[in-house]
């Protein structure tokens, strides 16, 4: 017999996150916990603004699922039962941990897969002054960090990513707009950026108004973020972007994950796996996805005042299991 609890965490961050949509001081995660006698299986869902949620649509969602799911409902049943979005992938994480756990085994062994020891993971620098940027960055360098992702704006975008590459010569640097170059001359700007050893651009137009990518000649290989949530979105994205970025926040869980990214590498087109703000319970989930992947964003549980436990451990720029 399973028992399915829920409920809501305000996590505080350690420090500010900015993107170009905003500040956060704190993120806001809906835990799912799974019992069945002995054993307990947990998921973890941040809920975003920008898709339509909030903990409470999630926990209505969870509410109105939970009577099935303690009378057996299925993981695959699960994909046509919820939405794509943070409540699927929440119950959907603590079931693929149920499943492996009802058969003695880890869920990497439940997918036939050998874990790594170790996955490097972008350090997302945030959007802040040209100055306090390039200080991040120094900071993340003399840590070890391997990839930076750099979180922009409009502004200031060629000066800032000069001094970004000025205080870190040999690391690789790959850039999220979040949606906010539309206007802007981007053939000109791809080209200009191209000189300083961007290898990926993520997401410089706004999802549904990207088509000014297919015919734009970028040097610079350009992913898919908010334009892709799940597996039917992707054969429509082959003309304008040559990578997606995998999600489970976005996509639903790790089920509809791995589905992306077998339909992607059969279409041509390279993998990122990202993940919202969030504790280690949500970016573990992420790792059988980000294995398969050429980059890698799981760094999550960097910004917290204080990760979940079991943590992961992040050090000279990798996750570690």
């Amino acid at each position: 017999m399973i028992s399915m609890e829920f409920r809501t965490l305000e996590l505080p961050l350690a420090r500010p996150f900015a993107i170009s949509r905003g500040v956060r001081t704190a993120v806001t995660v809906v835990r799912v916990t799974l019992t069945e006698g002995s054993l307990v299986a947990m998921g973890e869902c941040t809920p975003t603004a920008h898709y339509q949620e909030s903990a409470e649509s999630v926990c209505e969602q969870l509410a109105v699922i939970k009577p099935q799911v303690e009378a057996g409902l299925t993981r695959e049943a699960l994909q046509q039962a919820l939405p794509v979005g943070s409540a699927r992938n929440a119950l959907d994480c603590a079931m693929w941990r149920l499943d492996a756990a009802k058969q003695g085994k880890t869920v990497w062994q439940l997918l036939d897969m050998q874990a790594p020891q170790s996955v490097v993971t972008a350090e997302t620098l945030s959007l802040d002054t040209l100055d306090n940027m390039a200080k991040a960055a120094a900071n993340a360098v003399s840590r070890g960090a391997k990839l930076l992702k750099i979180k922009l704006d409009r502004e200031q975008i060629i000066e800032k990513v000069a001094a970004l590459r000025h205080a870190a010569p040999h690391t690789t640097l790959v850039i999220d707009a979040n949606e906010a170059w539309l206007g802007l001359d981007l053939e000109s700007l791809f080209h200009a950026l191209h000189e300083f050893n961007i290898a990926m651009i993520e997401q410089p137009l706004p999802a549904g108004k990207d088509k000014d990518l297919v015919h734009c000649l970028h040097p610079i290989p350009i992913c898919a973020d908010e334009s892709c949530h799940q597996r039917s979105d992707i054969a429509g994205l082959r003309d304008r972007y040559e990578m997606i970025n995998i999600k489970l926040d976005k996509c639903g869980g790790l089920t509809e994950a791995l589905a992306m990214a077998a339909e992607a590498k059969a279409l041509g087109l390279r993998l990122m796996v990202g993940c919202m703000l969030g504790s280690s319970l949500a970016m573990e989930a992420a790792l059988p996805v980000a294995v398969q992947a050429e980059r890698v964003d799981l760094d999550g549980p960097i910004w917290l005042a204080q990760d979940s436990q079991p943590a992961l451990r992040y050090e000279h720029g990798e996750v570690w299991l």
